[in-house]
């Protein structure tokens, strides 16, 4: 089995806020599948589904970003996985444009508070981790305002393709692996 995380922060303020990409992708990915992410289990909504003929979790932390790695450490244990090889996140990514992915199988957080939460308490940099651009087109003061607030209405396109991009990333990383999916996103 898989475990596919979205980093993002529950409740309904936060929705369609940069920080929250990995939520909606997952989203997304539950809606393609014809399934749910509702379940409650280790601190996370969850859901099982089928894609790519292989069996996957989905799963939202609950936890808050800055305290992701709680969620997805009891998910990787409960589970018996080895995020090396079973854990694929995806989470947004201030330093790349938007609408932009870049797939690495490793790598440090880079700043990002929900990564370093997850690095920190998985113990490793190695899992395969999905990131989504969510650069603003313009100089911003205030990077913590900046993806807590809801998108603007003409970035809602942007948004969309790179939900949609996330999603058919995962697939192709199921069905041909992590080279072929990182050959193909990462322009």
């Amino acid at each position: 089995m898989k475990l596919i995380v979205g980093l993002g922060n529950p409740g309904i303020e936060y929705q369609f806020t940069p920080h929250n990409l990995g939520f909606l992708s997952i989203d997304r990915i539950a809606d393609d599948c014809g399934a749910e992410v509702r379940n409650r289990q280790c601190r996370a909504l969850t859901a099982r589904a089928v894609i790519e003929e292989q069996q996957v979790l989905l799963a939202k932390p609950e936890t808050y970003m800055n305290l992701s790695g709680l969620s997805v450490r009891e998910l990787v244990a409960k589970h018996g996985l080895d995020p090396a090889n079973d854990l694929i996140l995806i989470y947004d990514e201030l330093d790349l444009p938007l609408g932009t992915i870049r797939i690495r199988q490793r790598g440090s957080s880079a700043g990002h508070n929900g990564m370093e939460s997850v690095i920190g308490a998985l113990g490793t940099q190695e899992f395969l981790r999905i990131r989504l651009g969510i650069g603003p087109d313009r100089k911003i003061s205030d990077s913590v305002k900046y993806v807590l607030t809801p998108f603007r209405k003409r970035e809602l396109k942007k948004v969309d393709e790179v939900i949609d991009n996330a999603a058919e990333a995962v697939k192709v990383i199921l069905r041909e692996g992590p080279a072929a999916a990182m050959n193909r996103f990462n322009r």
